[in-house]
């Protein structure tokens, strides 16, 4: 084993980048949220035909409250929920003994930083690899990890922090997707450089060492919501590739093993949060926000698979409607379909459930279960339908082709709003009160293995992937990089060596800057004095005859102490909607500081300023540092515009807790989440009047943290005392520091300056 520095210098365990495998499956069971087709289908028999609370074949009940799904693997249950309330509110990855229901082990992750409201966490549910029988999860706030089935962490990235990944108040994040040596995940990023631009990415990470493989961005920007699909693969032309539909309201095709968009077909104005199902050369989707071509809500449609683009581009072939080959009125929020032959099974809106044949499109027939229907998808096992609904009502039908035979209907404490799986004679499904288990005791578990699926022959090596794609670094360290010799369809042929690297300026690139550090050969080498920087690198390989070449970009970051006071910038660029101002782009290694703040002259000095020319960037968050710095002082110079009656809020962010001054409130605030933690402390502050703010965090052996901050008027003496000071029991132990601002309606600019981040 050899360790590997990580993207987001998360605790992680590297291995060495290996070939894909075929090694025989190690974890057998129902280990993604689809099934073992990503269809929604099980093999199971004897399962129950009456799902009812307190009825004999009830077998064990947890309580915990869920809105995913649970997987199995190896007779043991993971799954996602949350516990405690206010502050002290945790998701939870919990590994339970499937036939009994007993805990193994469990691992707890705070909420930080985000505005997720209403208690809407754990909507998404874990994966588990076959092969290693590793796990990953991926929490509302973002945190992706891999555990081992012991519950051993072997690598854990900060999606926040690292990559920019925006948070929504409905909490959704989906399931990742395990295909060969990858991990695919995807949610709005807004990360640096190129990938400023808030945008629905798919990111895949080498699975054993959570090193970047690819990130992708098959849809467009900006997106109008964010999307929870989680994708579904298939090999098509000699490729693998991934369907799922996105936030800017698409649904898409790439190139699983490269990330390579493929083709894109709008169907919504808004997020498409549904997963697909593929039947033969078509997929099908639907989706319950406006459609772009008429004033109806919702519809599912079934799309022809099989666009490439044209040789050398870029991105997606947007498709015409020559490509739908159906379309029906059924409208789903984020609940998905179940492919059973060539019948698709459905919940909508108004709480029926569908029967639509596939061929082409018809609804065969409709039965109403439930007043309506949100998140929860049904299950296909045993010729019946184990279908749950929002408000809590848990339904067993037996579909025909002509009608939906109702065997059971019964209303359980709280919400259904995840998927139920089926295992081993046994049915089990989340509410936001319990997880459940229902059906026989013991037994023999069905094949849950997939369909066995024709893959192509590999060729010739055609091109080059560079693994990580995306480093982050301090001075002083360093990271191998590897070289994959991809066949023209992205399938692995085998590792490239005796590459020549260059420093590579894109030439889209809108800051010409280059990352300080070098190749030796193969090694990426940051020098010991090295500067902030963030630039890209270009390899080149001859190969068997043939020029290749790949990108991969980094990033430099010191440790502390850090010190910005923005006089370095050259106020040079143009701007594009305010005529005759001049500004320089903030620092490009800072994570989702671009479109959101820029450098001007302010009152005889270079600070840092907030945009207002998109209201969708009124709220900004900047991460300047690694998730895993800790136990230091954030302070800097801070001002808001406006008047007497109306400012904006501006802040620091110091171990994912945001200390703001909050201009409307007249107050000194230290949140986290808002509706986890949000304490204030009045203080008077004038708008075009600049401040000191400083904030340090400290947490004791046990746990428990104490968040400190103060402010006072620039020039005067700093005050002995802390203006605030907010106990958390439950103490966020690390994260990068960073900025705040918050320009209320793009209405009046905050600044900052003189930003210096010391260990304490």
């Amino acid at each position: 084993m050899k360790k590997l520095l990580t993207l987001a210098f998360a605790l992680a365990v590297s291995a060495a980048i290996t070939s894909p495998t075929t090694a025989q499956p190690k974890a057998k069971g129902w280990v993604n949220w689809r099934g073992p087709n990503q269809n929604g289908v099980s093999p199971e028999k004897g399962l129950p035909d009456k799902i009812l609370p307190g009825a004999p074949n009830q077998l064990w009940t947890y309580k915990w409250a869920g809105r995913g799904a649970p997987v199995i693997a190896n007779g043991r249950l993971y799954a996602l929920g949350y516990t405690g309330s206010g502050s002290d509110l945790q998701e939870v990855l919990i590994c339970l003994n499937a036939e009994t229901g007993a805990r193994v082990w469990e691992k707890r992750f705070n909420d930080f930083l985000s505005d997720i409201s209403y208690d809407r966490y754990s909507i998404g549910t874990p994966a588990v690899d076959r092969e290693t029988g590793n796990v990953y999860v991926l929490t509302t706030a973002g945190i992706f990890s891999c555990f081992s089935p012991n519950g051993n962490l072997l690598w854990q990235h900060s999606m926040m922090e690292s990559y920019g990944r925006l948070t929504f108040p409905n909490g959704r994040t989906g399931s990742p997707v395990i295909d060969d040596d990858l991990v695919i995940i995807h949610g709005i990023i807004s990360n640096w450089g190129a990938q400023g631009a808030a945008g629905d990415r798919f990111q895949a990470f080498d699975k054993r060492t959570g090193q970047l493989v690819w990130t992708s961005l098959p849809g467009t920007v900006p997106p109008k919501d964010n999307s929870y699909s989680t994708p579904v693969l298939a090999w098509q032309n000699g490729q693998r590739i991934f369907y799922a539909g996105t936030g800017d309201g698409h649904i898409v095709a790439a190139n699983a093993r490269t990330g390579q968009p493929l083709w894109r077909y709008r169907i919504s104005a808004g997020g498409v949060n549904g997963s697909p199902v593929i039947a033969g050369d078509r997929v099908i989707i639907i989706h319950g926000d406006e459609n772009p071509d008429s004033s109806e809500m919702g519809r599912m449609v079934a799309v022809k698979t099989g666009a490439q683009p044209a040789a050398g581009a870029t991105d997606a072939v947007t498709l015409d409607t020559k490509s739908e080959l159906w379309r029906n009125r059924l409208n789903a929020w984020s609940s998905s379909p179940v492919l059973v032959g060539n019948r698709v099974y459905q919940t909508v809106k108004t709480g029926e459930l569908a029967c639509v044949d596939v061929s082409n499109g018809n609804i065969l027939w409709e039965t109403k279960l439930a007043p309506d229907q949100l998140h929860a998808s049904p299950l296909y096992a045993d010729g019946k339908l184990y279908v749950p609904f929002q408000n809590g009502l848990f339904a067993v039908v037996r579909p025909t082709d002509k009608s939906g035979q109702v065997l059971s209907s019964a209303q359980f404490p709280g919400y259904c709003l995840g998927a139920p799986i089926a295992w081993n004679g046994k049915v089990y499904f989340f509410t936001t009160e319990n997880l459940y288990c229902f059906g026989r005791k013991g037994g023999t578990p069905a094949n849950l293995e997939p369909k066995p699926e024709t893959q192509p022959a590999v060729g010739a090596i055609a091109q080059l992937q560079a693994v990580p794609s995306e480093v982050l670094l301090r001075p002083g360290q360093k990271a191998k990089v590897s070289l994959r010799g991809l066949d023209a369809n992205g399938n692995f042929v085998r590792e490239v060596t005796g590459a020549t690297w260059q420093k590579y300026v894109p030439p889209t690139a809108r800051v010409k800057a280059e990352m300080d550090a070098s190749f030796e050969g193969s090694e990426l080498v940051v020098g010991p004095q090295a500067k902030v920087s963030a630039g890209a690198f270009l390899a080149t390989a001859t190969v068997d005859g043939k020029e290749l070449k790949a990108e991969m970009r980094g990033r430099v970051l010191p440790g502390l102490p850090i010190r910005e006071d923005f006089e370095s910038f050259q106020i040079a660029e143009t701007h594009a909607t305010e005529e005759g101002v001049k500004f320089a782009y903030p620092p490009l290694p800072w994570i989702g500081a671009r479109f959101k703040w820029e450098v001007r002259e302010k009152d005889g000095n270079k600070v840092l300023t907030k945009t207002l020319d998109n209201v969708f960037f009124q709220r900004a968050t900047a991460f300047i540092g690694t998730p895993d710095m800790k136990n230091y002082t954030v302070e800097a110079d801070v001002m808001s515009d406006g008047n007497r009656r109306t400012m904006s809020i501006v802040g620091l962010i110091n171990q994912r807790y945001n200390i703001a001054l909050v201009g409307n409130a007249q107050q000194l605030e230290v949140t986290s989440n808002a509706d986890r933690i949000k304490v204030g402390v009045p203080f008077k502050w004038q708008a075009n009047v600049w401040y000191r703010l400083k904030t340090r965090v400290d947490v004791a052996n046990d746990g428990s943290g104490v968040v400190r901050a103060k402010a006072w008027k620039k020039g005067e003496a700093e005050p002995a005392a802390w203006t605030i000071e907010v106990p958390h029991k439950q103490a966020h132990q690390n994260g990068a520091p960073g900025l705040f601002g918050f320009a209320l309606q793009s209405q009046f600019r905050t600044y900052h300056d003189n930003l210096v981040v010391s260990p304490n």
